[in-house]
């Protein structure tokens, strides 16, 4: 008995967590303490960034997100506007290759997954009508690249009307063909003549969900916009166990789709059929700003949210200062289960989330704080990943950055227990990197 208690008394003070955190077993047992094994940056002398990173069928691992350089380790494009931009890497973190898709416009890529062919689907958001790509309605369309094992583009279509059309989220559907989710700007789309939302027409303004089913050759099969008279966007989506998929971002409305909200922003979860159907919603927060930016499927069958949330009531128990990480976590019919917040007194963003091997979660994201949870800050926003146990509890937590900007949006945990952290970074004193630009793409390895 007093070995055990003198072990938890150890891994207690050398932890990162709250006071009352409740430690569980797998987590004495981790040896992972969210120390940074290495730092990597890629780019040219403009402006780059990571977005999401997948693991890939042959041990590696594909980072996506966007560059508008044309030197420096970018040797596929000659003009100085965004592309999508994808790296693949093998199973010892070694780069494979990249290539950039894309126009004279701004193209910026934000999600992928693998396809059961070994290729890769990209989704984002573009401008252009020339160069990979065919057609633009107007300002920012939908942007869906198909691409071999290689990086070879396949075909690409665009999805969108005259207004500005964003996609952030994609997968590839257990039924075939890919479902994609982000925005639609239903003004410009109504004025376009485009007023359907499945079998339903309705006076929807602003921005909605907007849920796009599409065949192996892109082919929309079926879409659907979800919200209410005001500002709605997804950020991301899973398919659920039924076939279902579902979706998470904010709503700013009170009406139509929208049952019942809290403030002014609200995280908003929508669930639907595998026929775009409507089967249930809920919205989360309080008085003040809820934003959604990831939802990950858990064991269970249920879905934890993250964000951020600047309310002290509502959903919310507690809140360190400005804005907190926020992680709720729902069942499979939407409702919560319990909710956890994480930050400082300063701003804090939770921007992805994932379930660990040892039954806990892992969330990326970015902090300007360093009292409360967040025990460091290098300076403006740092590079955020948080360790909780099973019910949300703060096990550990570690800021990585320099004095400039440093942002987290995505994740990924490796066999080994490593977790590979990707985002951007303008810091011209993160260690011991050299920047190359005004930001650079960046890859952390964490152990």
């Amino acid at each position: 008995m007093r070995k055990t208690a003198l072990i938890i008394s150890i891994m207690l003070y050398f932890s990162c967590a709250k006071e009352e955190a409740e430690v569980t077993f797998n987590t004495l047992e981790s040896s992972f303490k969210g120390e940074l094994e290495w730092v990597r940056n890629f780019g040219g002398s403009s402006v780059e960034s990571a977005q999401a990173i997948i693991k890939t069928n042959d041990g590696g691992f594909a980072i996506i997100g966007y560059t508008g350089s044309i030197n420096g380790d970018i040797d596929t494009k000659t003009i100085e506007e965004n592309d999508y931009w994808l790296l693949k890497f093998d199973r010892d973190a070694n780069l494979q290759w990249n290539k950039t898709y894309g126009g004279s416009k701004d193209d910026i890529g934000q999600s992928l997954a693998q396809t059961s062919d070994g290729g890769f689907i990209l989704t984002g958001y573009a401008m252009s009508s020339d160069g990979d790509a065919t057609n633009n309605e107007g300002f920012h369309d939908n942007w869906i690249v198909k691409l071999n094992a290689q990086g070879n583009l396949e075909w690409e279509s665009s999805y969108g009307f005259s207004g500005h059309d964003h996609s952030y989220d994609i997968l590839e559907a257990s039924q075939g063909g890919y479902f994609f989710t982000g925005f639609l700007d239903i003004t410009s789309a109504r004025a376009d003549g485009n007023i359907e939302k499945g079998n339903t027409l309705t006076s929807h303004g602003v921005g909605e969900f907007w849920g796009t089913k599409i065949d192996e050759e892109g082919s929309v099969q079926w879409r659907g916009y979800f919200g209410g008279t005001n500002n709605d966007r997804a950020h991301s989506v899973v398919q659920a166990n039924d076939g279902g998929f579902v979706m998470a971002g904010f709503t700013e409305s009170d009406d139509y789709d929208i049952s019942s909200t809290n403030g002014s922003y609200d995280f908003w979860v929508v669930k639907v059929d595998a026929f775009g159907n409507l089967v249930w919603e809920q919205s989360f927060g309080g008085e003040g700003i809820e934003v959604s930016y990831d939802i990950a499927k858990t064991t269970d069958g249920g879905f934890v949210v993250v964000g951020n949330t600047f309310s002290t009531n509502g959903d919310i128990l507690n809140n360190h200062g400005e804005s907190d990480m926020w992680m709720i976590k729902l069942d499979e019919n939407g409702n919560l289960e319990w909710e956890q917040t994480y930050g400082g007194s300063k701003f804090d963003l939770a921007q992805a989330v994932v379930e660990s091997m040892d039954g806990g979660f892992l969330i990326a994201g970015n902090t300007k704080s360093n009292d409360y949870d967040a025990s460091n800050n290098m300076g403006e926003n740092d590079i955020w990943l948080v360790k909780t146990n099973q019910t949300g509890n703060l096990v550990w937590q570690q800021s990585y950055g320099g004095s400039g900007l440093d942002f987290g949006f995505d994740l990924m945990e490796n066999p080994d227990g490593s977790v590979f952290v990707v985002g951007e970074s303008s810091s011209a004193d993160f260690n011991p990197l050299i920047l190359k630009g005004k930001s650079d793409l960046i890859l952390l390895k964490i152990k």
